[in-house]
């Protein structure tokens, strides 16, 4: 019953609401039925992707993703309601942008093509968020679902893609009302976040959709994920690119 699950998580999305427990029969059965109701529920929301958000919890880990309704992403200095998320986390992430078009495809493209298409980069906060009112005690492929448990994006300013800049572990600070909320030495938990970049090019393109330049691919925590328990400000910096921030109230 993907089609009803697809309908609740699109409504709970456009209502800022949550859904109680779901039946055995509406839980995803696979990966398959988890990515298909992604692009359902942006049908039902009328969304056209904005970008993508992609991760891994190992440098060899598997990968996930979603597509990001490009209504969920916001300009740098945002000012946006807690009240419209719940629950709400908030994680540094860099996102990449692609300097050409990757058109649909049957055969998949390769790192090398990948990698050399690599336009730009940016950081990013990423608001966490989830349609289920039981989160995160939630079937992961239910949390696949509902694209991956986005709520926003928050883009910075994009600078010219170095090949050399310190993916692994870029130094970099995260503060909440002047507090630092970075508990750990940043870094990414699926190492280099350029190896996530070609399974989303052919994830996306073996399914009939193009990556386009305009499309801000954001790809996992460097920072963990903080919990504000109040209005403010969040402020980010990696060092090389251009700071962010992102207020609620």
């Amino acid at each position: 019953m993907t089609t009803l699950l697809s309908q609740r998580l699109a409504d709970a999305h456009r209502n800022h609401r949550t859904l109680d427990a779901l039946s055995p029969e509406q839980t995803p059965a696979d990966d398959a039925a988890a990515y298909a109701i992604q692009h359902d529920i942006l049908r039902a929301l009328d969304a056209s992707i904005g970008g993508w958000k992609i991760g891994a919890k190992s440098d060899s880990g598997p990968i996930q993703g979603a597509p990001l309704p490009a209504s969920d992403l916001y300009a740098d200095g945002a000012r946006l309601p807690r009240g419209a998320f719940a629950p709400l986390g908030l994680e540094l992430e860099i996102a990449f942008r692609f300097g050409r078009r990757f058109e649909p495809s049957t055969t998949p493209y390769s790192d090398a093509e990948v990698h050399a298409g690599i336009g730009s980069i940016g950081a990013t906060i990423e608001i966490v968020a989830s349609r289920y009112a039981g989160w995160p005690n939630v079937d992961k492929l239910a949390q696949l679902a509902d694209l991956q448990n986005h709520g926003g994006l928050i883009v910075g300013e994009f600078t010219p893609y170095r090949e050399d800049f310190p993916f692994v572990a870029p130094l970099a600070q995260f503060r909440f009302e002047g507090r630092d909320v970075v508990e750990t030495a940043p870094a990414n938990p699926a190492g280099d976040p350029r190896r996530l970049l070609t399974w989303l090019i052919n994830h996306a393109t073996s399914r009939g959709i193009a990556v386009t330049p305009d499309m801000v691919v954001t790809t996992g925590s460097y920072t963990g994920m903080f919990f504000p328990q109040s209005a403010g400000t969040a402020s980010g910096r990696i060092e090389g690119l251009a700071p962010i921030s992102l207020t609620l109230y």
